[in-house]
């Protein structure tokens, strides 16, 4: 099966598993956005080795139109604009199609806050993502605690 058609199949039934019961009961009315930023990475030390380790995203989430309706950090956490909050926790991850983006995704929700956009958001799934890999050099113990800002952008999607 050809690379990104194996990442849709596994994300799809990743998703699929894990709506399941909402989807029983109701159908989820799912909204996107598509997240421009950068992932920050800082080098540091890791088994006798020195290797560059994601530090946090930062990120606009943006709408259809462009315009920002929120924003992505660390967390990782999801903010809409109104101030609600979802931080979640990944339950699955795919190899992006493209071997110089970071990694397709399906998260789960952990802890929300406000009464907003996000409040009811149970699964967060990101894919077409381009950019946004650590580099593969330049991190030495003469560049410990340096930190990187690599551009990526992304779709996010969100189910209640």
């Amino acid at each position: 099966m050809h690379k990104s058609l194996m990442s849709c199949a596994v994300l799809s039934m990743a998703l699929a598993g894990a709506v399941h019961a909402q989807a029983a009961t109701t159908k989820p009315a799912a909204f996107e956005a598509l997240g421009k930023g950068v992932q920050i990475y800082t080098c540091s030390a890791a088994g006798g080795a020195y290797a560059w380790h994601l530090k946090a995203p930062d990120a606009s989430l943006l709408d259809a139109k462009g315009q920002t309706i929120g924003k992505h950090f660390a967390g990782p956490s999801w903010q809409a604009n109104d101030g609600s909050t979802v931080v979640a926790e990944p339950l699955t991850a795919a190899p992006s199609p493209d071997a110089g983006a970071v990694a397709w995704l399906v998260l789960h929700a952990k802890s929300h806050s406000g009464s907003g956009t996000m409040a009811a958001v149970q699964y967060i799934v990101r894919a077409h993502t381009e950019g946004g890999v650590a580099p593969a050099t330049g991190c030495d113990a003469g560049h410990a605690g340096t930190e990187v800002r690599v551009p990526y952008s992304a779709l996010y999607q969100f189910f209640p």
